[in-house]
C-alpha cells in the first residue's frame, strides 16, 4: 500500500520548501492552495504587530484594477469584516485604501506620492502590521500607512486577491 491519507496529505520538504499533497508551497504563515485568481488563504493565526504579508505578482497586459484584501474570516452572507482593502485602479491611476466593520464602509483613502504599477510588470507589494498601522511598501518603497479600524489584529486572518494580475508567490 501505498501509505495512509495522512501520510500522503502531509506537507513535505522538496527543495528546502514545505510543500502541500496539492504541490502548492506553505511559506510562512500564510497557507494557500494555488495561486490561481481570485484567490483566498488563510494567514496563520491571523495578523499581530511585526507580521508581514507578501504579494508578488504581474499585471495583466491591460489591466482595469486588481485588489488585496486582508478580512476576518472568509464569510460572504453576512459578509466578513475587511480589516484593508488596496484597490489599484489604472484607469485613474490611484492604489486606494479602505476598511469594512460591520457591513460599513469607511472613508476611502488615495492619496499617494506616485502610482507604482506598471501593465505587463512585475510588482512585489509588502503589508507590514505595526501596533497602529499596516504600513505598505511596494517594489521595496513606502507608499503609505493606513491605521488599524479593526482592533483585534488576530481575527483578521483571510487575504483574498482579485483582478488583472498573475500571482507569483505569497508569503
Amino acid at each position: 500500500m501505498a501509505g495512509t491519507v495522512a501520510e500522503r496529505d502531509a506537507p513535505k520538504l522538496e527543495d528546502g520548501h514545505l510543500s502541500s499533497a496539492l504541490g502548492s508551497p506553505l511559506q510562512g504563515d500564510v497557507c494557500f492552495p494555488r495561486l490561481i485568481v481570485p484567490f483566498c488563504g488563510h494567514i496563520k493565526g491571523g495578523m499581530r504587530p511585526g507580521k508581514k504579508i507578501l504579494v508578488m505578482g504581474i499585471v495583466d497586459l491591460n489591466p482595469e484594477s486588481f485588489g488585496i484584501r486582508l478580512t476576518c474570516g472568509e464569510s460572504e452572507d453576512p459578509p466578513a469584516d475587511v480589516a484593508i482593502e488596496l484597490k489599484a485602479v489604472f484607469t485613474e491611476r490611484q492604489f486606494v485604501r479602505n476598511s469594512c466593520v460591520a457591513g460599513e464602509w469607511g472613508e476611502e483613502q488615495s492619496s499617494i506620492p506616485y502610482f507604482p504599477f506598471i501593465p505587463d510588470q512585475p510588482f512585489r507589494v509588502e503589508i507590514l502590521c505595526e501596533h497602529p498601522r499596516f504600513r505598505i511598501f511596494v517594489d521595496g518603497h513606502q507608499l503609505f500607512d493606513f491605521y488599524h479600524r479593526i482592533e483585534t489584529l488576530s481575527a483578521i486572518d483571510t487575504i483574498k486577491i482579485n483582478g488583472d494580475l498573475q500571482l507569483t508567490k505569497l508569503g
